[in-house]
């Protein structure tokens, strides 16, 4: 979804130069330093984070030096330092089918085949070889609405520490 591909956001009550109409937003950032986006960038989570719920606006950022890369950032747009590496899950596990309560996504809107976005969250530790994602809360967002929710799925056999660091290697040999 177009909509992900920005690398920025920041608050401007006018259209900024070069910038198209619109409220603008300047965040700073913990890898990026500050970022300017439209605030048409920005995703709601209500309930915030699993564990960081005073959060609740964040956005997609991605490193635009390695346009290879498969990872991007959940920023959030209230707190610089928190930036958490995201990966969409077909990449690691490509039969990955998460089940979900009704309830747990009613206050995103109509969830459809084309406006679903879903990302899992990453542990990156010094160790690479012991990087893993949380297969168990993924976070799932409405690009129409921009509203998303991290929630814990129903499924059985999902790990909470899923080790992918093979596997991101064996896709760059490919």
């Amino acid at each position: 979804m177009d909509w992900l591909s920005y690398h920025s956001f920041h608050y401007r009550e006018r259209a900024l130069p070069g910038k198209g109409e619109g409220l603008h937003m300047v965040v700073k950032t913990k890898f990026f330093g500050e970022v300017d986006l439209p605030e048409d960038k920005i995703i709601t989570l209500d309930r915030g984070l699993i564990g960081l719920d005073e959060y609740k606006k964040f956005t997609i950022l991605f490193d635009s030096e390695k346009e290879e890369s498969s990872i991007s950032w959940f920023q959030s747009v209230e707190e610089p330092t928190l930036a958490l590496p995201i990966i969409n899950p077909t990449l690691i596990k490509p039969d990955y089918n998460p089940s979900v309560e009704d309830e747990m996504l009613k206050n995103l809107g109509e969830l459809t085949e084309e406006n679903t976005a879903v990302f899992l969250v990453m542990t990156v530790p010094s160790d690479l070889k012991e990087m893993t994602v949380n297969l168990m809360a993924p976070i799932i967002i409405n690009a129409d609405t921009r509203k998303g929710a991290q929630v814990i799925v129903d499924n059985e056999g999902y790990e909470v520490r899923y080790k992918i660091y093979d596997i991101l290697n064996a896709k760059k040999e490919d």
